[in-house]
């Protein structure tokens, strides 16, 4: 698993007993993996669709630096699935760890539509990759 995104624990990240308030941190989840979702499916129309259990193994501070590790585990054929893992940078102790979200690939109106892929890519895109985003 490749850890990229990384996030410094602020006040604000804080639930009342001064560790990182579990909200904040799934909502950074989300919103990592469906870009991993958007970029794998080489679109902008992907839905979360399924998180599994979700288990809190230790608490992260104020001023610890977390990152977040997402690949892709099975590609269905309009869903990609992935699992998660959020680790603290410096000791490397796991924080937290879910095994299964599912995404789902949409056209324009919202339906599923099969997205063809089969591996990951890791492809980095331009605007033009995605329909109706052409810059002009």
């Amino acid at each position: 698993m490749n850890f990229h995104t990384r996030k410094w624990i602020k006040p604000e990240d804080l639930n009342p007993n001064g560790s990182l308030f579990g909200g904040r941190l799934l909502s950074w989840i989300d919103e990592e993996a469906v870009i991993y979702a958007i970029v794998q499916l080489s679109n902008p129309y992907v839905v979360t669709k399924y998180i599994s259990e979700i288990n809190f193994v230790s608490s992260a501070k104020q001023g610890d630096i977390i990152e977040m590790g997402i690949t892709a585990t099975h590609f269905g054929t309009t869903s990609i699935t992935m699992r998660c893992e959020v680790r603290n940078k410096i000791t490397r102790k796991t924080i937290l760890s879910i095994d299964k979200l599912v995404f789902v690939n949409l056209d324009e109106e919202g339906n599923p539509v099969p997205h063809g892929k089969t591996e990951i890519t890791y492809a980095y895109m331009s605007i033009d990759s995605f329909p109706d985003r052409q810059q002009g």
